[in-house]
């Protein structure tokens, strides 16, 4: 029996066929982030609650999780710990319309992605799923 060859990227993470592959890897996830930060900019409920001194390492940030959630290196974990996005959001007031205008701005991003239909709806399934469980206030 020939031996079984598992293809590793860098760091030794896993290349299997994931949806971080399916999609194109890091530069699809840079994509789909840059595009929501620039909606994020222009939103003036979203945008106080970001760092602009910190864009780039908020837009970082969210690639890496966003890529080790989806089968990519798991280099968030390794920097971060573990991603506890409930804990890391306390400090913000994520009320129903911050989450709403969040997923308006991650939609438009979603789009411009312009992925198969399979690969949008389990991606945006994840995304809304995401949003209504870092709502942490009903008050306006």
């Amino acid at each position: 029996m020939a031996d079984l060859t598992l293809r590793m990227g860098e760091g030794g993470d896993s290349v299997q066929s994931t949806f971080w592959n399916q999609v194109g890897g890091r530069p699809t996830f840079e994509r789909l982030v840059r595009r929501f930060y620039e909606e994020v900019r222009v939103d003036d409920v979203l945008w106080p609650m970001y760092p602009e001194e910190d864009l780039e390492g908020a837009i970082q940030r969210l690639t890496g999780f966003l890529e080790q959630y989806w089968g990519g290196p798991t280099t968030y974990s390794r920097e971060r710990g573990h991603p506890r996005l409930r804990m890391r959001h306390m400090p913000f007031r994520v009320n129903p319309e911050a989450r709403d205008r969040w997923l308006r701005c991650m939609r438009v991003a979603v789009d411009d992605l312009q992925l198969s239909p399979l690969h949008e709806a389990e991606l945006w399934d994840y995304l809304e799923r995401a949003a209504h469980a870092m709502v942490n206030t009903f008050e306006p």
